[in-house]
């Protein structure tokens, strides 16, 4: 059997403390970086989903991001705005937009490709390390989301 941490109300013994710092000092570092693409990064984000998918709705990248659409929409709109994307109404379904990179946003890929590479050197974790951790949180992502089980 796995013995389990103990209870603590220490700040240094919580995991969401030191979540929450380590999300702060990543976003931090790639504040600078993404002010030069005029991106912020929730933006950024959704970019990143664009560039892997185009021609997404709403819904499927709310989905992606765990975001809903009263806080995607402001995002997209300023994205739009910014020239990057645009925004129309679905023929098959006129309830969904659709989401594409214009000729702008498609450019800033290659740019925004320097900022993967500036990210990984700092993080200096070696192939293994890296994966190992993405998929730790990725673990720890659905079982807290998942529904607990009673007792």
């Amino acid at each position: 059997m796995t013995a389990l941490p103990s209870p603590s109300v220490a700040l240094d013994d919580q995991l969401c403390f030191a979540l929450y710092a380590a999300s702060r000092a990543v976003t931090a570092r790639y504040r600078p970086m993404l002010d030069a693409l005029g991106l912020t990064y929730p933006q950024y984000l959704v970019m990143m989903l664009l560039w892997e998918t185009d021609h997404q709705t709403v819904g499927q990248l709310g989905s992606r991001l765990a975001l809903d659409s009263g806080t995607l929409s402001p995002l997209l709109k300023r994205l739009t705005a910014a020239g990057l994307v645009t925004r129309h109404r679905r023929v098959e379904d006129e309830r969904s937009v659709s989401i594409a990179l214009t000729d702008e946003g498609r450019a800033l890929r290659e740019k925004a490709f320097t900022i993967s590479e500036e990210m990984i050197g700092a993080i200096g974790f070696d192939t293994g390390e890296f994966d190992d951790l993405k998929a730790k949180l990725r673990l720890l992502t659905e079982r807290v989301t998942s529904p607990v089980a009673p007792t």
